[in-house]
């Protein structure tokens, strides 16, 4: 039989291994451990990688954020902005993501068909169109499920505000949300001291497995699940990163003593400990009325977060790890309407990216001269998605089955946007 070599628990994941290599092989010296760790080697890069979602809930304009068209009939009185990218302009308050834009790609070519928020939100969060028979992943979960360390002891997902939840993958995938960010969660809290509160978790063992001898086993296989988590996540050290005390008083200020700023320095201090998806929500973006006012407000607060956090992950060498997406459910009209705001528009839109291998500096794709059509390069939801699972190395093409049977991608049809990785 072959000599195993050494190997340690960080050189490969024990659970993608055993999946991927038939135990009869290790058994009879097939294949030694060392060709394991070779079989797994790509498993390795994964290792640390995740992503952080800003998402703009509403639908942010397009002219007042990343494709500004002062001058033009539609684009209203806003005025652009030089910046890091010789050439390329930005809406006048995002001074701050316009220093840092260097590190961004802009995708100023998305382009979709949906125009209600519910399907549309449903949609960017899952890559599929609601449907009355299932509850698709989010692409939250499918990422998680490919990446996350089943031992850790965090969440996988985390998302500050409420978002669209793991669908038929289950609670394992679930986000945890955060309402105060900046706070540690009252929910992680131990409210008795340590010996008790697991003798408590006995007593509910105790009652589980009555219930599960009278025919409720698989309600109990969900909910032991659920409990072993959360108590290992109440009794973990790492539950201190939802706290931001210690960070200093002057990165605090620089992300914004906002919830959105403070979501997003708890974002930076989520993915430090191992968390591998933190999505964080910015809502008052249906601006149908007051555009302009309403959306210097909102500037206000996701401009220096954004950005800070772009620069906070790069200084700690988390960047080239961490994929930053900036995004919302679609853009809004090239007109202007009598309420001094702009409708729902799927038909063009943009987004940003920064880390995970994207390389910044550019910008992909364009609209027209009025904003009202993608000029060239069209980028889809299902590209955009292609994309987010190569910079992380997740399979866009895996199948779960859905509760009918089904066989479902993560991503359905779509084509990485190679120019992003050039």
């Amino acid at each position: 039989m072959t000599d195993f070599p050494t190997v340690t628990p960080n050189m490969f994941t024990r659970r993608r291994v055993l999946e991927a290599v038939p135990a009869t092989a290790l058994a009879t010296g097939t294949i030694g451990l060392s060709d394991v760790v070779r079989v797994d080697a790509d498993e390795v890069k994964k290792q640390g990688r995740s992503m952080i979602l800003l998402w703009m809930a509403g639908g942010p304009s397009q002219f007042e954020t990343f494709d500004p068209k002062p001058g033009t009939s539609g684009g209203g009185p806003t005025k652009a902005i030089s910046t890091a990218i010789p050439g390329v302009q930005l809406a006048e308050h995002w001074g701050r993501t316009a220093k840092v834009l260097d590190r961004f790609s802009l995708v100023r070519s998305m382009t979709n068909k949906e125009g209600n928020h519910q399907r549309a939100s449903y949609q960017l969060h899952t890559g599929y169109i609601p449907s009355g028979s299932v509850k698709h992943p989010s692409l939250s979960a499918s990422i998680a499920e490919q990446l996350s360390d089943p031992t850790f002891e965090l969440p996988p997902v985390v998302s500050v505000g409420r978002t669209t939840g793991s669908g038929f993958l289950g609670v394992d995938y679930e986000p945890f949300t955060v309402s105060n960010p900046g706070e540690l969660p009252q929910n992680v809290a131990v409210p008795v001291p340590t010996g008790r509160y697991n003798r408590r978790l006995g007593l509910l063992g105790q009652l589980e497995q009555e219930f599960a001898n009278r025919g409720g086993k698989s309600v109990v296989a969900n909910h032991k699940r659920l409990y072993k988590k959360s108590s290992r996540m109440v009794l973990s050290r790492n539950v201190s990163a939802f706290n931001i005390d210690d960070e200093p008083d002057s990165l605090k200020q620089k992300y914004g003593s906002t919830s959105f700023g403070r979501g997003c320095l708890l974002a930076r201090r989520l993915v430090e400990s191992g968390v591998t998806f933190v999505e964080v929500v910015s809502r008052g973006w249906d601006t149908h009325q007051d555009i302009f006012e309403r959306i210097t407000a909102l500037a206000e607060q996701v401009d220096p977060a954004g950005s800070t956090l772009v620069e906070d992950l790069d200084d700690r060498g988390l960047l080239d790890k961490t994929l930053v997406v900036w995004m919302g459910e679609f853009g809004r009209t090239p007109r202007v309407n009598a309420r001094t705001g702009r409708d729902h528009y799927p038909r063009v839109f943009s987004a940003a990216m920064a880390g995970g291998g994207v390389r910044g500096g550019q910008v992909i794709g364009g609209s027209t001269a009025d904003g009202s059509a993608v000029a060239d390069r069209p980028v889809s939801v299902p590209d955009l998605f292609c994309s987010v699972c190569h910079s992380l190395q997740v399979d866009p093409r895996k199948e779960h089955l859905s509760p009918l049977g089904r066989p479902m991608k993560v991503v359905d049809g779509g084509e990485v946007v190679t120019e992003l990785f050039g």
